[in-house]
């Protein structure tokens, strides 16, 4: 059985699967150059959906991993997880300054919006999701709370960029790393090694040629303080027209304890830094976000802001994750390009890639679609 694995990447994903892993026995060490959780899966929106992935290769997956995050909420606590249950809308707006919103007057207009909506730009608004198939959780804490877990359970997390590997023949012994903070070398011995690198996984074709391209889509997003907590458990989806005409779907999640995550202004022309502190922040992006804010509520728009962030989603060329054995080698995985549902299908993919790792197989869920074999095939019939 394999004893030791490496996790290259202290995200969502390499949490996820550390956790499972270690769930089954394996001794797990995870390798993050900046800290865990420190790009999307710090700074994503954390919405989950049961069956929006239906009609797509991924519903399998979403829907497992839609019941895991459950389960998990139970087994890690709520509170440790941000987990609840959301009601979910689409909305039409357009820039404004929203007014007060009046408990008499909020009911009579587009009755199916939580009363802290105001309706002053929305012409329209229907409900898209409830809390039978839709839900939500606070990345970071969700992240910290896996690899919380796997360390109880014996395994460790080290602040070191990966620079190499060691192999022998078609396996990997061992992965070269340097600690982010004293700069010294280590060489660590593993049976197996993940490479959950997000945005950062093209990186790895230095060493690992053979792995496809990953690109990152940068997206900026704000936290704003709602200390009454007057928001409600009901996420907007916005399809929003700004004044010089522009459009944009943003997307506000209130969050339990008082906070509010709204992002929706994207780039995918800006080449992903050297490392995720490298990453960022433009004021417009900012600014546009906070006009955003105020034509939804007149409190969000004044609301305190409590983090101005941006992250880069890591995407595949044919919009589908890379799961499963990096192709060549016999003790190496791969698991990356979730975009923007990598919150979601991050204990589904953990849970399989630990089987497939640990049993020969993954049982739980079918990753055949998300082989990385796949782009070397498509490669060699062109």
């Amino acid at each position: 059985m394999t004893q030791h694995v490496a996790i290259v990447g202290g995200g969502v994903i390499g949490a996820a699967t550390a956790f499972y892993l270690s769930k089954q026995g394996a001794r797990c060490t995870v390798l993050e150059a900046t800290g865990p959780a420190c790009s999307a899966s710090g700074k994503a929106g954390g919405f989950l959906a049961l069956d929006w992935n239906d009609s797509s290769p991924i519903g399998p997956l979403a829907r497992r991993s839609y019941a895991l995050h459950a389960e998990l909420a139970q087994e890690l606590g709520a509170e440790s997880t941000g987990y609840r249950p959301v009601n979910t809308h689409s909305i039409s707006v357009r820039q404004g300054q929203a007014g007060p919103v009046s408990s008499s007057g909020a009911s009579k207009r587009l009755p199916s919006l939580p009363g802290w909506v105001a309706r002053d730009h929305i012409s329209q608004a229907s409900v898209i999701g409830t809390h039978e198939n839709t839900a939500q959780v606070h990345p970071e804490l969700f992240t910290n709370a896996l690899l919380q877990r796997m360390q109880e359970a014996g395994g460790s997390v080290q602040i070191a960029a990966v620079t190499g590997l060691v192999t022998e023949g078609d396996r990997v012994t061992a992965v070269k790393a340097r600690d982010s903070i004293s700069g010294e070398d280590r060489v660590l011995q593993a049976d197996a090694v993940v490479f959950a690198c997000g945005a950062w996984s093209s990186k790895l074709q230095a060493w690992l040629p053979q792995l496809p391209d990953i690109s990152g889509l940068k997206v900026h997003s704000i936290v704003v303080a709602d200390p009454q907590q007057r928001t409600t458990a009901d996420a907007l989806f916005l399809a929003y027209r700004g004044s010089n005409g522009k459009s944009l779907e943003p997307e506000v999640y209130p969050r339990p304890g008082g906070q509010v995550y709204i992002c929706g202004v994207s780039e995918d022309d800006v080449p992903v830094p050297a490392t995720a502190a490298d990453v960022h922040v433009r004021a417009d992006a900012i600014a546009q976000l906070q006009g955003i804010a105020a034509s939804v509520s007149q409190e969000l728009g004044a609301a305190e802001v409590l983090k101005e962030q941006a992250c880069y989603l890591p995407c595949s060329d044919d919009g589908l994750p890379v799961i499963g054995k990096v192709p060549g080698l016999d003790n190496a995985y791969v698991a990356t390009g979730h975009s923007c549902w990598g919150i979601l299908n991050a204990p589904a993919t953990g849970e399989a890639l630990a089987e497939l790792i640990l049993q020969g197989a993954a049982q739980s869920s079918n990753l055949k679609a998300f082989d990385p074999a796949r782009f070397a095939r498509a490669a060699k019939r062109r």
